[in-house]
């Protein structure tokens, strides 16, 4: 039986929809620590999501309701996920991932698809049973419902992030709900099956959880295991003092031996100081002030727990929590030695995109930025192990362009592969070292720039293992809706709403990775665009509420004006601007468009005749454009405004016959 509370059915719309956020953001967060090619690819997650809930929506009249089998689909899911982990097949030239030498599980063309299809199921389950609620509304008060139970689903999942909160604690929420919200009748068979599920999911998740050495952070599942720290199950770093670095692994000292003639460094910036190794080796070499900055609060917070040398107590060090690029933007610091210390991030920005957190630090822009704050003689260096000669040409190629010569480079083949350490500086003389870079092939690719942030990806294409996972995502997905969902008949009418729901997920894309740019990689940054967003979803609504517009069309003409608008000011030049400007600015062009784009939907969705049917193949076209953000490998971030102002006009060139029934009184 439910609580009389959750019998009104505004409260019970509401809970449904923060269920259905929160579950897709767990989901999204948790799979990728245990199936890492999910920390590369978690925009399958966000597919899957947005299959899923659609498939809910088309079966929304349907006699059987799935709903109360979710506790079930979501139960036997974490127990897949939990007892088939997943390591990464680090080979291949096309594409770099950073991963363990021997794979385990399924490969990556046929472990996406499952996970697709398992996440599509049980998003499926949850969304059958907001589509329920749903249509029991009036359209528009129906959306607005959804997106009020959205904006607490990302502030209670984001606060969660905050507090460093383990998967338990997420498993406990998302029990807690469904045992809140579906039909409980402990006389029958189904509800104790489904107890029984989420009691097992709830031990899985606090068997990992609690496990002795494993911590979580906002980005990763972290594991201490004597002085290594490994982040997703991949080795990521390692806690050792500067007398065994020196023993061992020499190169970390190259950076300072190759300036020995000037002397120690007085400033030293470290971008990527995790546990605070690196940290500890610039102490040792007499630096006299040292900003570390290091984007995980996790890992340097294990540093100064645990680091042996305790680099992180030393009253020379500064610490900053903070994205690397984002730091070198806001900093008017000028330092004789800017360190970028193996920052591989190991996971991406969002569930939707293609950006890794590092992926701004390495494109030409960033390094010019890094030039212009070094001192008189000053340095830059970067060292990792970079697995493929073409990646080294391409980071040393960056480097000369920025510097007008080669750098200087010191490589050495590893077990892990392609360990490179690289210096310059404005004035070539002022570094002392034995090798100077030569390209290691004839073609040596182009940096990596703010539009095309895509270092790892060696050409401007699309890998052929993505086209091929896509291609058999697409055909499970048509086989899910067809099978699952039914007839397609019910969504004919309802093209433009589908046009409408790709376009604003690739128009949401761009604005995620805009800020990313502007602000930094950091999933406050991340969280904060997602609440605006919705928040700006909300205030369209209520005006649509309010406002009735007699030509409806006319508000395309203001949504390509402000497409044009984002799409025309480049962000070099917002970055330019002081903080609150760049902020005042980067809000007007990312948000405008998203509120004309909101006002165009409401006034269409306002008179539909078939919601759940009109907001399901809104969905499914949000997962179709989903599919196309993967154009971005090949034209870059900027050009997906043009595919979404030609999403838009597709949509206009469908939806014209609507426009006469928008003319028409209001309903009462």
């Amino acid at each position: 039986m439910q609580s009389a509370s959750l019998r009104h059915p505004r409260l019970r719309l509401v809970a449904l929809c923060f269920l259905m956020l929160f579950v897709e953001l767990a989901l999204i967060r948790w799979s990728g620590s245990n199936i890492v090619y999910l920390s590369y690819f978690s925009n399958f997650v966000l597919l899957g999501s947005f299959l899923g809930i659609g498939v809910g929506f088309l079966r929304s009249d349907a006699k059987t309701d799935r709903f109360q089998l979710a506790p079930i689909g979501l139960g036997l899911f974490v127990l897949y996920v939990y007892l088939s982990p997943v390591t990464i097949d680090r080979t291949g030239e096309s594409l770099i991932f950073f991963g363990e030498l021997r794979p385990s599980g399924f490969p990556i063309w046929a472990t996406l698809p499952i996970v697709f299809l398992a996440v599509a199921i049980v998003m499926a389950m949850i969304g059958e049973g907001v589509a329920r609620q749903f249509a029991r509304f009036d359209p528009l008060d129906a959306y607005r419902l959804d997106i009020t139970g959205s904006i607490i689903g990302i502030v209670v999942f984001s606060s969660l992030s905050f507090a460093w909160a383990p998967p338990v604690v997420w498993g406990v929420v998302a029990a807690a709900l469904l045992l809140w919200l579906v039909d409980l009748d402990f006389r029958s068979p189904r509800t104790l099956v489904s107890v029984a599920a989420l009691g097992v999911m709830i031990l899985a998740l606090g068997a990992e959880s609690m496990q002795p050495g494993y911590f979580w952070s906002p980005y990763y599942k972290v594991r201490v295991d004597g002085d290594r720290v490994s982040v997703n199950g991949i080795p990521h770093q390692h806690m050792g003092t500067p007398e065994q670095r020196r023993r061992d692994e020499e190169f970390y000292f190259l950076p300072y031996s190759y300036r020995a003639a000037k002397g120690p460094p007085k400033n030293v910036l470290i971008v990527g100081a995790g546990t605070g190794s690196d940290v500890a080796i610039a102490l040792a070499e007499g630096v006299e002030h040292i900003d570390a900055v290091e984007i995980d609060p996790r890992l340097q917070q294990l540093g100064v727990a645990l680091h042996p040398s305790h680099p992180y107590d030393d009253s020379r060090v500064d610490v900053h929590i903070d994205d690397g690029r984002a730091f070198l933007q806001r900093s008017d610091k000028l330092y004789d030695v800017i360190l970028f210390a193996l920052p591989d991030s190991l996971t991406l920005v969002a569930g939707q995109s293609s950006l890794r957190l590092e992926s701004y630090l390495f494109t030409l822009e960033s390094m010019q930025t890094a030039r212009a704050h070094l001192a008189p003689g000053g340095e830059f260096a970067m060292y990792n192990f970079y697995r493929e000669p073409w990646l080294v040409d391409r980071l040393a190629g960056t480097l000369e362009a920025v510097y007008g010569h080669a750098p200087c480079i010191f490589e050495r083949g590893s077990d892990e592969g392609g360990l490179a350490v690289m210096a310059a500086s404005p004035d070539a003389a002022t570094l002392s070292c034995p090798e100077r870079w030569k390209a290691a092939g004839e073609a040596v690719p182009p940096p990596a720039t703010d539009n095309h942030p895509f270092l790892y990806l060696r050409s401007d294409s699309i890998p052929g293992f993505y086209l091929v996972t896509i291609s058999l995502i697409l055909l499970c997905s048509a086989l899910m809706i067809k099978v699952v969902g039914g007839s397609y008949r019910s969504m004919t009418s309802y093209g433009d709403l589908f046009f409408m729901g790709a376009a604003f997920l690739l128009l949401e894309t761009k604005n995620v990775v805009q800020f990313a740019l502007l602000f930094g990689t950091t999933w406050f940054v991340n969280a904060v665009v997602f609440g605006g967003i919705l928040l700006t979803v909300l205030a369209a609504i209520e005006v649509t509420r309010r406002v009735r517009f007699e030509k409806p069309e006319r508000l395309y003409l203001v949504l390509l004006a402000a497409l044009a608008v984002a799409w025309a000011v480049p962000g070099s030049w917002v970055l330019d601007l002081a903080l609150p400007a760049r902020f005042a600015v980067a809000t007007a062009l990312a948000f405008a468009p998203v509120f004309v784009a909101n006002l165009v939907f409401a006034q269409r969705f306002r008179d539909v005749a078939d919601p759940t049917a009109s907001f399901g193949a809104n969905l499914l076209g949000a997962m179709f454009g989903g599919v196309l953000e993967y154009m971005s490998l090949i034209v870059g971030y900027r050009s997906l405004l043009i595919v979404t102002a030609l999403l838009y006009g597709c949509a206009f060139l469908l939806g014209r016959s609507h426009f006469a029934v928008v003319r028409q009184p209001a309903r009462t």
